[in-house]
């Protein structure tokens, strides 16, 4: 029997380690699972719901951290984290993606010799000025197995000096998620509580720093906005961080005089999945929605400089456009009337079946070090 701390600290972390949770539940002679979130998303619209649209177990235990630095903030997840590992004395830890939860929980078990698996490695920006990379690069030193999610990921840990035999290509278990969610999501309302039904919209997301903390960006980002939304309204579930910092950059009034910018509360998985499986465009400075609009067939356009997601770029439906205004109208533009269609293709292992690959490698894992 092995047990398994499953950690969760925000948004994107809870698609990836669901569809894990339930696999270990169908093994249940094999695996033990808890499941441990340490509040790095701590407000209930950004949390609550997605626990329930994926099924997922409440918290064997809550860290409650809340907001802070990056240093308070991974620092504090240390401090709590350390003592329910000691308590509860895991096989393995589970740490996906790469927010500060996943690093500050990966350290905790290297100095306690507990092991660590890391969910979603190998993934590289080459943009240090992003925390999240540093975030991936130092949990995928750390870390016992890297299981990745595209072949470009190997290559990236084996040119850092990561031998071969810590490395497990499984495929990308966001979709795993998405596919079992799929048909559940379009059955829900969502687009007619928005007044949406029958009608061509475009969806957006923006939370990073870079993005909406810098008054020069935002102003970029808004005036491709103003012309897009002329077109075919958007609808913009706005984050918490990105609401409060529209108000300190003086910019409520322009972003609400948008016509057609449809402003509205984060929204849950389900309902989120139900808005853009149906978009004819996503605009969107996340990184799993690039991957989620790839196995779509959304057109989405990146709102940062790079992605640490080529392959999204290089089989699916991704264009990275930046902040600048002209490029992306003219992309959103290409989108919309047709003449940006390129082939696409499903990446290798995008199938559903990414969990089970994940607990295949944990059990041969096991197997091997008992032998020895």
């Amino acid at each position: 029997m092995l047990k398994v701390i499953n950690v969760v600290g925000a948004r994107p972390n809870f698609m990836k380690v669901a569809p894990i949770v339930a696999a270990m539940k169908r093994r249940p002679h094999i695996f033990q699972p808890l499941v441990v979130h340490t509040g790095q998303h701590y407000d209930s619209a950004m949390s609550d719901s997605f626990f329930h649209d994926l099924d997922l177990p409440q918290p064997d235990t809550h860290l409650g951290v809340g907001s802070g630095s990056h240093a308070a903030q991974t620092a504090a997840v240390m401090e709590r984290f350390e003592p329910v590992v000691l308590r509860e004395k895991p096989d393995w830890v589970l740490v996906v993606g790469d927010v500060n939860s996943t690093i500050a929980c990966a350290l905790v078990c290297v100095k306690l010799g507990v092991k660590v698996a890391h969910v979603e490695a190998g993934l590289r920006s080459r943009d240090r000025s992003m925390p999240e990379e540093i975030n991936r690069l130092l949990t995928d030193q750390i870390a016992d197995l890297l299981f990745t999610p595209s072949p470009d990921a190997d290559e990236n840990l084996l040119a850092e000096g990561i031998p071969r035999e810590r490395i497990r290509f499984v495929g990308n278990v966001m979709i795993d998620s998405l596919q079992k969610n799929l048909e559940h999501a379009r059955d829900r309302r969502t687009r007619e509580k928005l007044g949406l039904s029958g009608a061509d919209y475009a969806l957006l997301t923006l939370h990073r720093p870079s993005n909406v903390d810098l008054r020069e960006s935002f102003e970029r980002i808004l005036a491709a906005l103003e012309v897009i939304a002329s077109k075919l309204p958007i609808v913009f579930p706005v984050h918490p961080r990105t609401r409060k910092t529209i108000a300190e950059l003086g910019l409520t009034t322009r972003v609400n005089g948008i016509k057609d910018l449809r402003v509205v509360d984060p929204l849950g998985y389900l309902d989120f999945l139900n808005l853009s499986s149906s978009a004819r465009l996503v605009l969107t400075d996340s990184g799993g929605i690039q991957e989620e609009t790839t196995a779509l067939g959304i057109p989405c356009l990146t709102l940062r400089e790079n992605t640490e997601r080529p392959i999204t770029v290089e089989m699916g439906t991704n264009v990275v456009v930046g902040t600048d205004t002209t490029k992306i109208v003219a992309e959103a533009t290409a989108a919309l009337n047709g003449s940006a269609k390129k082939t696409t293709r499903q990446p290798p292992l995008w199938d559903g079946r990414t969990s089970e690959r994940i607990l295949d490698a944990l059990e041969e894992f096991a197997s091997l070090q008992n032998r020895r």
